[in-house]
């Protein structure tokens, strides 16, 4: 009986929320965890992630990888490993390109990255002081890096210069590459349906999990000249930020935060926090 009114409980806990769900690599994933939850989902996929469209460099670097590992790697995100591990296979050099990432000290932006690593059997040396460029700095500054080789997988096309330019400052060897890319993939239509119907209030709740989902809809905003409509109509729901950067993107930009996990940086604890923000507004 009881076990049934925790189920019950669970599957009404978003009951009446229309949650905006502006996400393309774990649509499915995160729209599962809502709708089991009793919301209405409504999917918008902002943007998708690609392999980078010039893979030479990539397999350049990954082989100079493989021939002398550095000292250290950091390992920004999970997707960026697999996507260079899927490049490893497809030049059937993914054992020697796992043998490389043991041969080295990974240091991990967040859990996402050392998930990744775990599926190749290896697990990072050291994590980030937070999941962020400044909690992998503030994690470096413990560290004896001067001369030391190290090579950086960025966050998608981004140049990540605060932490390269860091490392230069420290005298380091720094040696970067960008395996995948963020693609625009709903059509502008879609998006400015998506603007309209927060300004409308016909959605409740909106959950940002990475950063160029919030670039895409200002950008078409901006092209649209509708930026007032989406700040105002960001400024009636309740916005759910998967972790820290994202959720530094969006305050940057004068959006309140309403949700974010404190320590798991995930769908399901985000989820999980939604759920009692509304428990606690109903009390």
């Amino acid at each position: 009986m009881v076990i049934e009114k925790e189920k019950s409980a669970l599957s009404s806990a978003l009951s009446g929320q229309t949650v905006a769900v502006p996400e393309s690599r774990q649509l499915d994933i995160l729209a599962d965890l809502l709708t089991k939850r009793g919301a209405s989902v409504c999917r918008v996929p902002l943007v998708s992630i690609l392999d980078a469209p010039n893979p030479k460099p990539v397999l350049a670097w990954m082989r100079a990888f493989i021939a002398a590992p550095p000292d250290y790697l950091i390992v920004l995100t999970g997707e960026g490993l697999r996507r260079l591990y899927a490049l490893a296979q497809r030049n059937k050099i993914e054992e020697a390109f796992v043998a490389a990432l043991g041969s080295c000290q990974t240091v991990c932006r967040g859990p996402k990255p050392g998930r990744a690593l775990k599926e190749f059997g290896l697990k990072p040396n050291l994590l980030g002081k937070a999941p962020t460029t400044q909690g992998i700095i503030d994690a470096l500054d413990e560290l004896l890096i001067q001369d030391k080789r190290i090579g950086v997988q960025l966050y998608g096309e981004e140049p990540n210069l605060l932490l390269m330019n860091y490392l230069a400052s420290r005298n380091a060897q720094a040696s970067s590459v960008a395996p995948y890319i963020y693609a625009p993939n709903s059509d502008e239509d879609k998006v400015l349906a998506l603007i309209e119907d927060l300004a409308l209030g016909k959605i409740s709740m909106m959950c940002f999990t990475s950063q160029p989902q919030y670039k895409r809809l200002f950008d078409v905003a901006k092209r649209h000249q509708c930026e007032a409509r989406l700040k105002d109509g960001l400024a009636r729901v309740h916005v759910a930020a998967i972790g820290p950067v994202v959720a530094q993107q969006l305050k940057q930009a004068g959006v309140r935060i309403a949700v974010m996990p404190e320590s798991t940086f995930f769908m399901k604890p985000m989820v999980t926090k939604m759920v009692k923000l509304l428990r606690e507004g109903a009390h």
